[in-house]
């Protein structure tokens, strides 16, 4: 009987365990949607988050319908960043002309554009942000800068958003980039009944910072880590029935995405700083201290390779962390890249290094702010051919010939005429030929606070620029002793980055935090103590291994990180032979490939 009665107990017990975690699941999704109560749209707020579909213009020689000018928030900081241009193709739409010229236009739901119909187009919005500028909003109408999209039965959609800087009247940098985007997506879901396009079929793209915020956007997809700075703007929270309207995308195409900053300039030591700096200033050892600390991130992170074995990162006599089975597969990586451009290329082979433009960029009238960086809707990158550094003026008629050029100061690659397959000696002999560190320490956050990721961090209350690698203020802080007895140290660094970490935006998000928001590793890995997020299903991640801006490690670690999310279908990673900082394409044209690419996505 007392046995009986103990098992009763326990029954009970567990019963009650499960009822509190059931009443505890329902009171987060309550609390949620109490929140979101707040957020409920006026009726003032409806009509301007309402798309006017009395004002089109119309471009009967492209068939494009268009409009600019759209603001997409109800509380906007800036009106030159937050508005965005529709680009439609024409036979979406029954048009009648009113008498001031514009269109009235209703969907036409039977027409299609080679695939699709204006039922179920996908959607693309540009990112052209580079070194995370600001974008501007499209003021003028230039239709080869969308055609192509057009064309090919895709809308194209250009907002404005914030970049790093903040102006008289707002406040710029992490994270209002990304909460701009999202409420501009946010707005096309409000309008979905009566604006073309399927608004669960969107895709963004960008190069550089863009193609970062590109990656954030497509991680982070209804992190409530957001929704405060979607609600300072009035972005639509909800629809006009109280609905919860996501910010999730379908797919992100990421270009050469200077991201994962809380580790970059760790990674970039490990990577290429330690085989390059000289060892007469104590950042020389500030650097290897990083590949050190970057060596042990790596074994935390417990990424995985497409079999399921975890890859990690050994001690080594020479190097730091110069083994390993993480120091393989980037080893991997540069061979599958040089060999893919052997199968790739015709002999004879002539380097090219001419320019084309990145697809879809509306004319905003900006001009260039940044040395080095082309603005915003003049965006103007490499091509989609190869380069070579070690001699780009020479024509190379075989393939072995080309790799004789490379070894021409000592045999690193080992080639295999009968197979056209090469292999590669170690990184360090890729980074010394290919890739040689091209910043100084603190390649992202540097001393002085001087890079545009710096910018990023600032905030109109404490400063425009901030430093915000935490590993870095940990390392300063220490290693004093040691760094102090070498050339070059100043003691005031240890506590500019502490200090500069703590400082809060005005929504009291510390540095650390808003470094987390614009990381797209914190929403994809369980060693990040991270919010929920959906991302996206279909990514495209292009790099050019020999550029110097960051380490081939940053595009690597996020294909395997999505590779591991179970909310991931599919990830498409090219890190392409002899390019660098460019929209890399093995062979073609970017955008073309991008469309392709979207439309094998949505078939």
């Amino acid at each position: 009987m007392k046995k009986m009665n103990n098992n009763k107990i326990i029954i009970i017990i567990i019963a009650i365990i499960i009822c509190l975690i059931a009443v505890g699941a329902f009171y987060s999704m309550q609390t949620k949607s109490n929140d979101l109560n707040s957020y409920a749209l006026s009726e003032k707020d409806i009509k301007n988050l309402t798309l006017n579909m009395t004002k089109w213009n119309y471009d009967e020689e492209n068939d494009i319908y268009y409009q600019m000018n759209v603001s997409y928030c109800t509380k906007p900081a800036t009106w030159e960043y937050e508005t965005l241009g529709i680009y439609v193709p024409g036979k979406y739409f029954d048009g009648v002309k009113n008498s001031n010229g514009t269109y009235n236009c209703s969907l036409n739901t039977k027409n299609q554009v080679g695939n699709y119909s204006s039922e179920n187009a996908p959607i693309v919005i540009p990112i052209n942000t580079p070194g995370y500028s600001a974008q501007t909003a499209p003021t003028s109408y230039n239709p080869q800068e969308v055609k192509e999209f057009t064309d090919s039965g895709i809308i194209y959609v250009y907002p404005g958003c914030r970049g790093r800087d903040s102006g008289d009247n707002y406040t710029g940098g992490a994270p209002w980039g990304v909460a701009d985007i999202k409420a501009s997506i946010m707005y096309l879901r409000f309008n979905d009944d009566i604006m073309p396009g399927d608004t669960e079929k969107i895709f963004t793209f960008g190069h550089s910072g863009g193609g970062a915020q590109s990656a954030i956007v497509g991680s982070s997809g209804d992190s409530e880590l957001y929704d405060p700075y979607l609600e300072k703007i009035g972005a639509a929270m909800t629809d006009v029935n109280g609905n919860v309207i996501s910010n999730r995308i379908y797919g992100a195409m990421c270009w050469c995405p200077i991201t994962n900053l809380d580790t970059a300039d760790a990674g970039y030591e490990w990577y290429m700083g330690q085989y390059s700096r000289s060892n007469d200033t104590w950042t020389y050892e500030l650097s290897n201290d990083l590949a050190g600390k970057y060596g042990e991130y790596i074994n935390n992170l417990s990424l995985k390779d497409s079999s399921g074995k975890v890859l990690n990162l050994e001690k080594s006599e020479n190097g730091i962390y110069n083994s390993g089975s993480y120091y393989d597969y980037q080893l991997k990586i540069i061979e599958e890249s040089l060999n893919n451009f052997l199968a790739d290329t015709s002999f004879p082979y002539t380097p090219q290094s001419e320019m084309e433009p990145m697809g879809g960029a509306p004319s905003t009238g900006q001009t260039p702010t940044d040395m080095g960086q082309v603005p915003s809707g003049n965006m103007s990158m490499p091509n989609n051919q190869n380069t070579q550094t070690a001699n780009s003026s020479a024509t190379y008629q075989t393939a072995q010939e080309y790799i004789d050029s490379l070894n021409s100061d000592g045999q690193w690659i080992e080639y295999d005429a009968s197979t056209n397959t090469a292999k590669v000696k170690s990184i360090e002999d890729f980074v010394k030929h290919c890739k040689p560190a091209t910043k100084d320490v603190g390649a992202f956050d540097d001393l002085n606070r001087s890079q545009a990721e710096n910018k990023v961090f600032g905030n109109n209350k404490s400063g425009d620029s901030l430093h915000f690698d935490s590993m870095m203020a940990e390392l300063l802080n220490a290693n004093a002793d040691k760094y102090s007895k070498l050339n070059g140290y100043d003691p005031s660094y240890a506590e500019q980055y502490s200090s500069d970490i703590k400082l809060t935006d005005i929504l009291k998000n510390t540095v650390d935090k808003r470094v987390d928001m614009y990381n797209p590793m914190y929403y994809l890995c369980d060693y990040y103590n991270h919010s929920t997020s959906t991302p996206a299903k279909h990514w495209r991640i292009n790099s050019g291994i020999e550029q110097g801006d960051t380490a081939t490690t940053v595009e690597t670690n996020l294909a395997l990180a999505l590779n591991q999310s179970a909310n991931v279908d599919d990830v498409e990673l090219n890190v392409v032979w002899g390019q660098g900082h460019t929209q890399a394409e093995r062979s073609g044209n970017s955008t073309s490939n991008f469309i392709s690419w979207i439309n094998q996505c949505v078939r």
